[in-house]
């Protein structure tokens, strides 16, 4: 006899809550694929500053041609010296300096490899470009050709890196690596810390102690990525003390914005450590350059953790001379405002809970 009783209301349940699982996943990998590819599938310049050296003449030619496509931004400059003291403020990505025999391409790859190998293409195309013009013109007026102008149809222009990467991080991935790992521990410590919040009851003594971890954690992430560089040789040549503040900047940044959004918002919160790591590593500048993203992406990057951390960690790591005020500022009001959402949160819980005490007044 076959049992034709109905299923339990449990197992229908849960049949429902593992298709909406299901269906809750693909949506999400739907929405990221599609972030993730509109971000980064063909990354192209944008405003990307770069400079010139030479007449006024060549810089206006010069000028005209990279701006026509709101691709690049071209400043002027007096003279080669200060075309490479710009490179190395990160005033400019590179540029091209004019003189009485051939023109010298400045690269910085130490900024953003596919930027650096982007100048070398397109300047390498049109530098033989404007040769075979020279060619073509001297030809069909019936003069000679100069050997050193043949010579330059086959010979690679000059090329000067002004800010190389070191040997030990040839391919410039590492920086991307470390931001990476900062704030993915920083999402899984935001969580762990989290977890003790309901073995005490909230207080502002509880509160200066969830502060102090979280500024215990950002000093130990940070020691531990320098070790962890230190290994590999990444960052050997770096300014030491601002690459520490910086990864300890980042990892506080992400852990107690997480927290004080925790404290607002309850478990949800944590979903904003999770938003850092698959949201905002992308449009970070860690392995793109912000300038190669699309604007509202490198606009939103760079006031995020992740992005202005990656911005203090690599002038610290190869531009020591470049300005890294407003990254520094992004990440302490992100730091410094965690932590007092934090403390007034206990804070204000505590002053309810003696309130109460005083009047006599049973908890609910």
């Amino acid at each position: 006899m076959s049992d034709t009783s109905p299923a339990p209301v449990g197992l229908r349940k849960l049949s429902r809550l593992g298709l909406a699982i299901a269906v809750g996943g693909a949506l999400i990998q739907l929405v990221l694929a599609v972030y993730y590819l509109a971000m980064a599938h063909s990354p192209a310049p944008h405003d990307l500053p770069v400079g010139v050296v030479g007449t006024a003449e060549q810089q206006a030619r010069l000028t005209e041609q990279l701006e026509a496509d709101g691709e690049f931004k071209v400043e002027p400059y007096a003279d080669p010296a200060a075309l490479r003291q710009a490179i190395k403020e990160r005033n400019a990505y590179g540029g091209v300096a004019f003189n009485d025999t051939a023109p010298t391409l400045y690269v910085a790859s130490a900024a953003s490899p596919a930027v650096a190998n982007l100048f070398r293409t397109e300047f390498t195309k049109a530098y033989q470009g404007q040769v075979k013009e020279q060619v073509q013109a001297l030809t069909t007026a019936g003069q000679p050709v100069p050997l050193e102008t043949l010579g330059a149809l086959t010979t690679p222009p000059a090329v000067a890196d002004v800010v190389p990467l070191p040997e030990d991080d040839s391919a410039g991935s590492s920086l991307a690596f470390v931001i990476q790992a900062l704030c993915l521990g920083g999402s899984i410590a935001s969580l762990a810390l989290g977890r003790l919040r309901g073995l005490t009851d909230r207080s502002a003594l509880r509160g200066l102690g969830h502060a102090g971890l979280l500024v215990a954690y950002a000093a130990a992430s940070a020691l531990v990525g320098l070790l962890a560089m230190a290994l590999f040789g990444v960052g050997s040549g770096a300014d030491h003390r601002t690459l520490f503040w910086g990864l300890a900047l980042i990892s506080l940044a992400v852990t107690a914005s997480t927290a004080a959004f925790v404290a607002l918002l309850g478990p949800a919160g944590s979903l904003i450590g999770g938003l850092y790591f698959t949201v905002g590593l992308i449009i970070s500048g860690s392995s793109i350059a912000p300038e190669m993203l699309p604007r509202f992406g490198h606009a939103i990057g760079q006031m995020l953790p992740p992005g202005a951390g990656a911005t203090v960690a690599r002038d610290a790591m190869y531009f020591p001379e470049a300005a890294t005020g407003g990254a520094f500022v992004v990440l302490w009001l992100y730091s410094l405002l965690g932590l007092a959402v934090v403390l007034a949160s206990n804070a204000t819980a505590n002053r309810t809970r003696f309130t109460r005490l005083l009047r006599r007044e049973p908890a609910a």
